[in-house]
């Protein structure tokens, strides 16, 4: 099954929380310091909530969860073959789970991901090692987990889900 995932930006995680548990009838999947997220069965939905405080109320990403690593795969090369900007992550870690996925750009910036979940992980993300053998500043690697460093909404702001 997949199902349309719609990441939040949240001033404050715990209200956040009380009032999507309310509003869907759901528990929390996975709650972390500064994110939760939600697997809605009906409807279908993937709610990812990132305390951002400053920018609750916005936008952080959309995106389309997938059950396989080879329907990521055959996302990109859909997306690739139609012409569309393809930024691949491959067992990437990110959102506190390790992740198959591929991020486009709608005409209005809107940053879209396809992606499946491979694994649980303990950590928000990693940061990736640059071409001269040094990681990422932290403050780069939350931007750098959820596609490109457009998609943070402010300085080593959590962005994806």
């Amino acid at each position: 099954m997949s199902r349309i995932q719609l990441a939040l930006n949240v001033d404050d995680l715990d209200s956040a929380v009380q009032f999507y548990s309310t509003l869907f009838q759901a528990d929390p999947a996975k709650r972390k310091p500064g994110y939760a997220n939600f697997a809605i069965t009906d409807p279908p939905l993937k709610l990812v909530l990132i305390e951002n405080p400053g920018h609750g109320g916005t936008l952080n990403h959309l995106g389309v969860e997938v059950e396989s690593s080879p329907q990521v795969h055959a996302e990109i090369a859909r997306l690739s073959q139609a012409g569309l900007f393809t930024e691949e992550q491959i067992a990437t870690t990110c959102c506190f789970a390790t992740q198959d996925k591929v991020w486009v750009t709608a005409p209005d910036a809107e940053p879209w991901e396809v992606y499946t979940v491979l694994s649980d992980s303990e950590t928000f993300g990693t940061a990736p090692i640059l071409a001269t053998g040094e990681a990422v500043p932290d403050d780069e690697a939350i931007a750098v987990c959820c596609g490109a460093a457009e998609n943070a909404t402010a300085p080593g702001a959590p962005c994806c889900g």
